[in-house]
C-alpha cells in the first residue's frame, strides 16, 4: 500500500497563497484615495476659489465663470458652492466647466 502525500501538501500551499493574494488585495483596494481639496480666498472685489490635487493647485479661478462680467464672488459661501459642484464634476469625469443655469440652480449671486 502506497500513500500519496504530494497533493495535500499542493491543494494547501495554493490555498494559503490564494488567501495571502486576497487578503493584500483587500488591503490595496482600501488604501485611501487622494482627494480633490477646495480652498476659498479673498480677492479685491469678492471671493474665489481653488482647487489642488496632491497640493498642486490645478484650478484658480476668482470671477464667476459663465458670466460677461468680470466679477468676483460676493460670499464665501458662493464660491465654495461652486468649487465643490467643479470638483463633483471632476470626480465624474466631466468637464469642469459652469454653465449660468447651474449657478442659478446654486443660487450664487449674479
Amino acid at each position: 500500500m502506497t500513500i500519496n502525500t504530494l497533493k495535500p501538501f499542493f491543494w494547501s500551499k495554493i490555498r494559503k497563497n490564494v488567501l495571502l493574494f486576497l487578503l493584500l488585495f483587500t488591503i490595496a483596494s482600501c488604501a485611501k484615495k487622494e482627494v480633490l481639496k477646495t480652498e476659498t480666498f479673498k480677492t479685491n472685489s469678492g471671493w474665489g476659489y481653488s482647487i489642488s490635487y496632491q497640493d498642486k493647485i490645478i484650478i484658480r479661478q476668482s470671477i464667476i465663470p459663465a458670466v460677461n462680467e468680470n466679477k468676483s464672488f460676493s460670499t464665501q459661501e458662493d464660491a465654495l458652492k461652486t468649487a465643490r459642484l467643479v470638483v463633483k464634476k471632476l470626480n465624474q469625469n466631466l468637464s469642469p466647466t459652469v454653465t449660468e443655469n447651474e449657478l442659478i440652480l446654486l443660487k450664487i449671486k449674479l
